[in-house]
C-alpha cells in the first residue's frame, strides 16, 4: 500500500473568475473604484444638501473661499454662485459626455473592426483604408469643426463630434484580434455548421473581445473626460449656465491669483477622476493579461 500523499487536485478558473479573483486583491484598483463611485454618488446627491442651486447668485458673498458660515463649503465664484454645487454639476456633465462618448465609439469600433477583420479581402482593405485616411486628419480639428458648425454649445452635438472620431484606435484592435479569432476551431466549426456572417461576428467573434474592448474602454473614459474639457475651457464644449470641469478651470484660471479655490476644486476633482480610472484600467489590463495566469 502506498503512503503517497495525493494533494487534492486545484480547480481551474475560467479567465474572467481568474480576472475577478486578481481585482479582488488589487487594493490601489479597490480604492481607485471606490473614489470614483464616491465621486460619483456626491455629485448625483449633494446638490441636494446644499442650500443653493447651481445657478444661484449671492451678492453677499462674491468670490469669497470656502466657509461654513454662510454655507458656501468650497467657496463660491467672482458671480456668487456656490462653488461646491457647480463643480458636482460639472462632475456629473463631464462623466455623462465621457461615458456616453465612450459608448458611441466602442460600438462604432467595435463593429467596423469585427466585420473589417472577418470578413477580409478588399473589404477589409476599403475599410481600413477610410480609417487612415480619418487618422491622418487632425482628431481636434475635427471636433472642432464638428462643435462650431452644428449648434455650438449642445451637449448632443458636443457628444457625437467626440464620439464618432473616437471609434479608430478600437477599429485597429478589434481588427487585429478578429483576425487572430477567426482561425480558430470553434469559428471553423460554427461555419460548417452554416452560421452566416453576421451571427458569427454577433455569437462568437464580439463575445470573446470583450476582454481587450473592456480594458480599452476603461483607458478612453479619462481620454474623454480630458478632451472633453479641454474643449470646455477653450469655450466650444459646454456653455454658460451649464458647467462642466473645463469651463470651470478655465474660469478659476482667470482668477488664479485672487482666488485660488476656483482653480483648485475643480482641477483636484478632475486630476482625481483621471488617476483613479487610469489605475483601474491598468489593474484590468493586468487581471486580463493571459501570460500572467
Amino acid at each position: 500500500m502506498s503512503d503517497t500523499y495525493l494533494a487534492p487536485a486545484r480547480t481551474a478558473r475560467g479567465l474572467w473568475s481568474d480576472a475577478r479573483h486578481r481585482l479582488h486583491g488589487n487594493r490601489v484598483v479597490l480604492a481607485a473604484t471606490g473614489v470614483i463611485v464616491l465621486i460619483a454618488l456626491v455629485a448625483l446627491l449633494g446638490p441636494a444638501f446644499s442650500p443653493y442651486a447651481d445657478d444661484s447668485l449671492d451678492w453677499q458673498h462674491l468670490a469669497v473661499p470656502p466657509q461654513l458660515e454662510a454655507s458656501h463649503w468650497l467657496g463660491t465664484d467672482r458671480l456668487g454662485r456656490d462653488l461646491f454645487v457647480r463643480t458636482l454639476h460639472g462632475v456629473r456633465i463631464s462623466l455623462l459626455i465621457s461615458l456616453l462618448a465612450s459608448a458611441v465609439s466602442l460600438v462604432i469600433g467595435v463593429t467596423w473592426g469585427s466585420v473589417a477583420g472577418y470578413i477580409g479581402g478588399r473589404t477589409d482593405d476599403w475599410m481600413m483604408r477610410f480609417v487612415d485616411v480619418l487618422y491622418s486628419l487632425p482628431y481636434l480639428f475635427i471636433v472642432i469643426i464638428l462643435t462650431t458648425v452644428f449648434a455650438r454649445g449642445s451637449l448632443t452635438v458636443l457628444l457625437i463630434a467626440i464620439g464618432a472620431v473616437g471609434w479608430l484606435t478600437t477599429a485597429r484592435i478589434v481588427r487585429g484580434q478578429t483576425l487572430a479569432l477567426k482561425r480558430r476551431e470553434f469559428i471553423e466549426a460554427a461555419r460548417a455548421t452554416g452560421v452566416g456572417t453576421p451571427g458569427i461576428i454577433a455569437r462568437h467573434i464580439v463575445p470573446n473581445l470583450i476582454g481587450p474592448v473592456a480594458v480599452y474602454a476603461t483607458l478612453t473614459i479619462p481620454q474623454m473626460i480630458t478632451f472633453e474639457s479641454f474643449l470646455s475651457f477653450l469655450g466650444l464644449g459646454v456653455q454658460e449656465p451649464l458647467a462642466s470641469l473645463g469651463s470651470l478651470i478655465n474660469d478659476g484660471a482667470q482668477e488664479m491669483q485672487s482666488a485660488p479655490w476656483m482653480l483648485l476644486v475643480p482641477a483636484g476633482f478632475l486630476v482625481t477622476l483621471l488617476v483613479c480610472f487610469n489605475l483601474v484600467g491598468d489593474g484590468l489590463r493586468d487581471a486580463l493579461d493571459p501570460r500572467d495566469r
